[in-house]
């Protein structure tokens, strides 16, 4: 909807509101839809999106899991294996953690945490989007078409995430395809990043200064920045790759003369940093939780939004401890495993951040908090294995063991996972205006605790025992079958855990108890509005005083400290919109 009634609250000095049509105006259907440059429903289109590619890739690691549950146990060929275990990774990346978090949670809540009424360009916004949904197609197409060249029994692409060359120089057809997906969404990503800090550099409400925005924006602008200056790394080295393929050229062809460890240092320039676009928006998202479920300021904001900015920095000084094992010189090990201890500082700042928001609150074990506990145990299990790769002797010896898959996932899914699983409960009633159960909730919450820690924590041992990364079968000789069977055990729970999830949304959507503007008694504007939200996002705001406006906003109407007391629809704000409020 949309009127001229509202003054433009997004707007700097000096820059006029733009002009709305003095009457609402709601456009349905699908074609409202399909061609909306609205952030919210950009945002909403996202998440739909990317979830579903994790669907994808949720049932590719089934597959993955199943193959490797017995040992000489061969459902899948060797080639059809690599290609399940490539897709795998590759959608659980690109098309759903990035996205999912950049492009879902940061186009929706981004504008409305800064009191703006979208984003700076919101048709470059929508362009960003719609290059998600061919990218990823394209990606996933190789296993419907047939590989040329008869090598392969599909053409999908086989050399891993990572790709590298020469194996990726020879691959079937779908690595061709799997390249330029990757370029489109390394394209869109450099859009949207332009875009989010154009945004929040220039479209807060009078009075947010940067002291004064939320934490996640903090994360998103961090997240912006590394994007806009990673990308193109990636994206140099991924073309340099396809013209070796297809117009014979020898950049990383060794049969040539290529350089093979070329291609390694641009992909990790990028892919490292890319850790952090992966994990920083999540960390966002914890800060926000914490504080509301805590009912705690977040203890050192200035720490926590500093240590974020540092992670931005050093990012870009770490990749090559992906690469000690490619025979780098003994002073650029030593230097990279430096800069790796260093990097652990400013995460190590955020834990105790947290950790002192936790301490003396009054803890509601709601869902957000419940998987924000989860997160934050499982990121430092993450973390404490990493230590251990970071050492150069020692990841000499588990460099391509299942140490290193232990480790990523511990990072990327007990990190960034558990995270959007606590961001989807925690603004699930600001999407929808619905509550959800919470009984289901906590089940899906333990089910998906127990089932990660069984699937991936024995991976730490099947790495010391020497189990090698991307083997398609095992003798039985090994001595790998036990802890195979129990992380297959463990995946199949976390697919259930998943069900569970997924039944929870669809039916709250349909019948949930109505959850009014602000359920949580938050501290942000977004929770000011109406839920959803119209698509002005607001009529009015206050001046903003402090990071937590809608606090301030509550003890003003109550000429005291009623932070801890329970919500009444008690202060109507400046729109006509209805606030909650603690009464006595």
């Amino acid at each position: 909807m949309a009127t001229t009634a509202a003054p433009h609250v997004g707007a700097r000095p000096g820059i006029p509101a733009p002009a709305l049509s003095p009457h609402p105006i709601e456009r349905r259907g699908l074609g409202a839809w399909l061609t909306t440059p609205d952030h919210k429903k950009i945002g909403i289109m996202y998440l739909v999106t990317t979830f579903i590619f994790f669907l994808l890739g949720g049932v590719a690691a089934l597959l993955v899991r199943t193959q490797l549950a017995l040992p000489e146990s061969a459902p899948f060929a060797d080639e059809v294996y690599n290609q399940i275990f490539t897709v795998h990774a590759t959608v659980m990346i690109f098309l759903f953690i990035i996205p999912f978090g950049v492009g879902g949670f940061g186009n929706y809540f981004v504008p409305l945490m800064i009191g703006a009424r979208d984003v700076a360009f919101p048709k470059i916004n929508a362009l960003s989007f719609w290059m998600i949904v061919p990218a990823g197609l394209l990606i996933l197409s190789g296993f419907f078409f047939p590989d040329p060249s008869g090598r392969y029994a599909t053409g999908a692409a086989d050399a891993g995430w990572t790709s590298y060359p020469p194996l990726s120089v020879r691959g079937p057809y779908g690595q061709s395809l799997w390249l330029v997906g990757l370029i489109i969404l390394g394209t869109s990503s450099i859009l949207g990043s332009m875009n989010f800090m154009v945004t929040i550099l220039n479209m807060r409400t009078p009075g947010m200064t940067m002291h004064r925005i939320p934490l996640f924006v903090w994360a998103m602008l961090t997240t912006s920045f590394i994007q806009l200056v990673a990308t193109p790394a990636l994206a140099a080295a991924l073309l340099m790759l396809l013209a070796d393929r297809h117009l014979g050229t020898h950049f990383f062809d060794p049969a040539g003369g290529g350089d093979v460890i070329a291609y390694q240092h641009g992909f990790w320039f990028y892919s490292h940093p890319a850790v952090y676009i992966m994990i920083l928006p999540y960390f966002g998202i914890i800060s926000e939780i914490l504080q509301v479920f805590s009912r705690k300021p977040i203890f050192g904001y200035k720490a926590v939004a500093y240590s974020t900015a540092a992670i931005g920095i050093l990012g870009f000084v770490v990749w090559a401890h992906h690469m000690f094992t490619v025979g780098l010189p003994v002073i650029s090990q030593s230097f990279f495993m430096l800069m790796t201890m260093l990097i652990a500082i400013p995460t190590g700042v955020k834990i105790f951040n947290w950790a002192g928001t936790l301490w003396g609150g009054h803890l509601q074990f709601k869902a957000p908090l419940l998987f924000s506990v989860g997160f934050l145990t499982m990121f430092v299990i993450g973390g404490l294995s990493g230590v251990y790769s970071a050492v150069v002797p020692v990841d000499y010896e588990l460099h391509n063991t299942y140490f290193v898959v232990a480790h990523i996932h511990y990072v990327l899914f007990g990190g960034s996972v558990f995270a959007v699983f606590a961001g989807s409960y925690y603004w699930f009633p600001k999407l929808t205006g619905r509550l959800y159960s919470e009984t289901l909730g906590a089940w899906h919450f333990w089910l998906m605790l127990i089932g990660f820690n069984l699937t991936f924590f024995p991976m730490h041992i099947l790495g010391i025992m020497g189990m090698q990364r991307r083997i398609a079968t095992y003798p039985i000789e090994t001595g790998f079958l036990a802890w195979n069977v129990v992380e297959t055990l463990g995946a199949f729970m976390m697919f259930f855990a998943i069900v569970i999830f997924v039944w929870n949304m669809a039916a709250s959507m349909r019948a949930g108890a109505v959850a009014g503007n602000d359920p949580w008694l938050a501290n942000t504007l977004e929770w000011l509005t109406t839920s959803p939200p119209p698509e002005y996002n607001f009529a009015s705001l206050p001046r903003i005083r402090s990071e937590r406006p809608l606090r301030d906003l509550r003890l003003a109407a109550l000429g005291g400290d009623g932070l801890h007391q329970r919500a009444t629809p008690a202060l109507e704000s400046g729109s006509g919109q209805a606030m909650a409020a603690p009464s006595h």
